[in-house]
């Protein structure tokens, strides 16, 4: 039976499931692997913070990673497309793992996160292509 997203257990195990879901897509595995070159070890324990600091309130997550993706959107496409991927691994994974409140806000602040980085990167793409 599935339960809730309880504790920093839970956000590795949601983290850890969902990045090894987005290596082996063929829409989202190669920004990770081969254009963004990601650390893998280093990356996973950010991104445990980040998730704790959303659904548990914990201060340790540092950095900016609406420049990082805006930034690596210069270096491939990041569209709706990889955005809509992104959020599909990303529910399923929650939908496999959890179920009740936290599992939804997790889903609903993926989804804003989705839609914040996509706004956000077509507007620094149109400043750019228009100089301003």
């Amino acid at each position: 039976m599935k339960h809730d997203i309880r504790d920093k257990e839970d956000i590795k195990l949601m983290v850890d499931t969902f990045y090894g879901k987005v290596q082996a897509s063929p829409i989202l595995g190669f920004i990770f692997n081969d254009i963004a070159a990601i650390d893998w070890d280093t990356h996973l324990p950010h991104m445990y913070n980040f998730w704790a600091g959303i659904l548990f309130g914990e201060n340790q997550f540092r950095g900016n990673p609406m420049l990082k993706h805006i930034v690596l959107s210069k270096k491939t496409q990041m569209s709706e497309i990889q955005f809509a991927e992104w959020l599909r691994l990303f529910g399923e994974t929650i939908d496999e793992l959890f179920e009740g409140v936290r599992a939804e806000e997790a889903m609903a602040r993926a989804q804003m996160i989705a839609r914040n980085f996509l706004f956000r990167i077509n507007e620094a793409a149109e400043r750019e292509s228009t100089g301003f």
